[in-house]
């Protein structure tokens, strides 16, 4: 944990403002508790859209090529808290209240800002940053995937192209146990292809119908 946290070894005495209260330090200790229960952290690893966890929920991994902190108004921010909130509070949406991974992204990305924020550092100065990093299909880098990563965040956002990626970057040092996830990839891409041909499927069937012209892509296959 970063050493300069609110309260790194023991809670404080109680505030003397109401436990409703918004309260950038109040939010500070909320994240302090958050870090202090991650049981594993990982940074040894690519990981698509910089963060992400284990299925079981009990590693954290962090892209091991963003750096740990930036440069805001002269002085140094340290990131990894921020993401750790994040995956923290969107794995427990998912697992907890069953929330789909888009809605938990939202309300976990809510909760980073804030921590963001009360850091008094600028949400377009964080996000910035971390754009420069995000990993995407088509990125070299991304050659070291960890057998265990909870693949639910790329299926629940149809990044098929990613995933086809993911299968091919899974860490060769853990091949054996890597087969899992190699068939459950697998399967992932099953359902993907078979999702498309029913959509395109769908689109001849309402261009028949239509004006005989040219189908396009539907915008919920596009954007789903």
């Amino acid at each position: 944990m970063p050493s300069n946290t609110c309260h790194p070894h023991a809670p404080h005495t109680k505030l003397k403002v109401p436990d409703w209260h918004v309260s950038a330090l109040m939010l500070d200790r909320a994240l302090d508790a958050i870090l202090r229960r991650v049981k594993t952290f990982d940074r040894d690893h690519d990981i698509p859209y910089l963060a992400g966890y284990s299925k079981d929920g009990k590693t954290i991994y962090i892209d091991r090529h963003l750096p740990k902190s930036f440069m805001f108004r002269g002085r140094t921010v340290e990131v990894d808290r921020f993401l750790i909130l994040h995956e923290e509070v969107e794995k427990t949406l998912i697992d907890q209240l069953g929330l789909h991974y888009l809605h938990a992204h939202q309300i976990a990305t809510r909760a980073e800002e804030a921590a963001v924020n009360a850091e008094r550092v600028t949400w377009a100065a964080y996000d910035r940053f971390m754009q420069k990093y995000v990993k995407s299909v088509g990125d070299e880098r991304l050659t070291k995937v960890p057998v265990d990563l909870d693949l639910k965040p790329y299926r629940d956002y149809h990044d098929y192209e990613l995933m086809q990626r993911m299968l091919k970057s899974i860490d060769k040092g853990e091949l054996k146990s890597g087969a899992k996830l190699q068939a459950e990839l697998k399967e992932y891409a099953d359902a993907f292809r078979e999702e498309r041909r029913l959509d395109r499927r769908r689109l001849a069937s309402q261009s028949g119908k239509a004006a005989p012209k040219k189908a396009s892509r539907s915008r919920s296959a596009a954007t789903a």
